[in-house]
């Protein structure tokens, strides 16, 4: 037995029964869907035609939110049904980013992940599921698909059914009939959607006002604003207020498609859709990536270092204070922090335990919680060594500390692989970035230290070398990243959005120039002027880390910035 659905776009009226039927039997909260419709137009009025598309959980033969999901509160049930406990959810949103349908939102009451699940409460006591009933065109076909005399499985058997994102390999169970290409393919379609609902006109005029002009304010006292939405009917388009510029809006016609400035009338375009996820993770996220790189980083250059001038004799006092306990102590606190971040982003941070107690072993944020903690004790028995200079000790943790060091620093390449939504955290470069961040951090951070605490010439002159050999390394990667060949058309939008897009003054200024080039000219000034070393070595530091916490939020914000449904 295999559940799935069919909906033939060619009968959908997009009337929305469908989205209301399934509001009705879940109690969805208003602002977010299990079921939804999307319109798209074609072509310039007169000569124009829209199309709709139903979206919902695709029931996936390889489901990725259920690989990711820490604390299996998603599970595929034996009927190919995709189930969901929300008594187990933590809210980490890590399913949201791992469904490449958009499908999945947080509760605004329960704080849980939700999605559709067929209605299982109804397919067990042999009901079809809500939306099937209520659709006057019969436009949405349920059923087992493995049964041969059941309706859907013959129509999936003789028509041309197709699927969204079959590239994805997740095995989709939601079949489309005559869906348009614009519809069913986000990215074929422009993003340039109004803010507008149901039988509404556009308020919004054009998005340059968007500084001067706020409809929904000035709409709110009449009761016409719809959740994230504006309404207004027809009758009232010249009632619009003025704008603060002392410039009316442009006269609307409610009978002529939106159109943005220069677009062709050929394209296709998104007049109706609903509020999308668009930044599940956001600053906590990026933040995580960079105290990470600094916890995992600062041990592992204290390792290499003192396998370098450590490894035979004595520690001297100075390297003990640098190396044995200045490096765990910062290499501790910022592991710390990293899982402060993750627990507070937790839209159910009073769940934490669950990643242990109800673990999911196929999740990659089980496996890096789990590093973490064993790199955390490494730290601390580091710490102790140091603190009573136990040289021989320290001389036994320094492949553990390089090891679980790199494994803090590289699991997210693993788990943000998981993230199958996210074309762009999908490249092969991501786990060696990650790995130079954390030298690059770990050098930066420890050079700042070994100013305070006066190193010797030696040190200094390591870690400004290896600062240095990072912050090339690490620019040269990101270049191929996001300015070389791109996989496909979704990799390209997310990369052109760092380069030429929103956060282009973010890249050229605080990663670029200050913290990739201004610190790679003090590293250069420091090895030419040894006097001057210490302190051009802490400057450079303090600078490249600016740059990698810069580069942390354009990685995440733009891996986030390309639309999924």
């Amino acid at each position: 037995m295999k559940y799935a659905f069919v909906i033939d776009q060619r009968k959908c009226i997009g009337c929305h029964a469908c989205t209301v039927a399934c509001k009705a039997e879940h109690d969805v909260p208003i602002g977010v869907y299990r079921t939804w419709v999307k319109y798209i137009e074609r072509g310039e009025f007169p000569n124009s035609r829209r199309y709709f598309l139903v979206n919902r959980c695709n029931h996936c033969d390889d489901a990725p939110c259920v690989a990711i999901c820490p604390t299996k509160a998603l599970y595929k049930r034996a009927d190919g049904i995709v189930d969901f406990d929300s008594s187990r959810c933590i809210g980490c949103k890590s399913c949201m980013q791992a469904c490449p349908y958009d499908a999945l939102y947080i509760d605004p009451y329960s704080h849980t992940a939700a999605k559709c699940n067929y209605c299982a409460h109804r397919v067990e006591t042999g009901l079809e599921p809500a939306c099937v009933v209520v659709c006057p065109e019969h436009a949405i076909i349920a059923g087992d698909m493995h049964n041969p005399d059941t309706e859907i499985a013959k129509i999936i058997a003789r028509e041309p059914v197709r699927v969204r994102k079959p590239e994805q390999g997740t095995g989709p169970n939601v079949y489309y009939l005559g869906a348009d290409e614009a519809a069913i393919n986000p990215e074929a379609a422009t993003q340039e959607l109004p803010h507008m609902t149901m039988w509404s006109t556009m308020l919004r005029p054009h998005h340059e006002n968007e500084d001067t002009f706020d409809p929904a304010k000035s709409l709110r006292a009449t009761g016409e604003v719809e959740h994230g939405h504006t309404t207004v009917s027809t009758a009232r388009r010249t009632a619009l207020p003025v704008l603060q510029n002392g410039h009316k809006p442009p006269t609307i016609n409610p009978l002529k498609p939106y159109q943005p400035a220069g677009m062709d009338p050929a394209q296709a375009r998104i007049v109706y859709d609903t509020p999308k996820n668009k930044a599940p993770w956001g600053w906590m996220v990026s933040a995580y990536l960079g105290t990470k790189s600094l916890g995992a980083g600062a041990m592992i250059v204290a390792a290499l270092a003192l396998a370098l001038y450590g490894m035979s004799g004595s520690i001297s006092g100075v390297m003990n204070a640098l190396l044995g306990i200045g490096a765990p102590i910062i290499g501790g606190l910022f592991v710390a922090i990293t899982l402060v971040l993750l627990v507070a982003d937790l839209k159910r941070p009073e769940r934490a335990l669950f990643l242990i107690i109800k673990a999911n072993p196929t999740s990659w944020l089980v496996w890096g919680g789990y590093i973490l903690g064993i790199f955390g004790l490494i730290e601390a028995l580091w710490f102790g060594a140091g603190v009573f200079g136990l040289a021989s000790l320290l001389r036994i943790l320094l492949i553990p500390a390089v090891l679980f060091g790199a494994g803090a620093a590289g699991y997210t390449a693993f788990l943000f692989g998981q993230a199958e939504g996210r074309d762009f955290w999908q490249s092969p470069l991501l786990l060696p970035i990650l790995l130079v961040q954390a030298v690059l951090a770990g050098s930066a951070a420890l050079g700042v230290l070994a100013w305070i605490v006066g190193a010797g010439s030696t040190l200094t002159g390591l870690l400004t070398t290896v600062l240095l050999i990072a912050l090339a390394v690490h620019v040269l990667l990101i270049f191929v990243e996001v300015f070389g060949a791109h996989s496909n058309s979704h990799v390209s939008t997310a990369a052109h959005y760092i380069t030429g897009g929103p956060l282009r003054t973010i890249f050229r200024g605080l990663f670029l120039t200050v913290g990739s080039a201004l610190p790679a000219l003090l590293l250069v000034l420091a090895l030419l002027l040894p006097a001057a070393q210490p302190v051009l070595l802490a400057l450079a530091g303090l600078a490249a880390l600016v740059g990698l916490f810069a580069y942390e939020h354009c990685f995440v914000v733009a891996g986030q910035a390309v639309s999924l449904s």
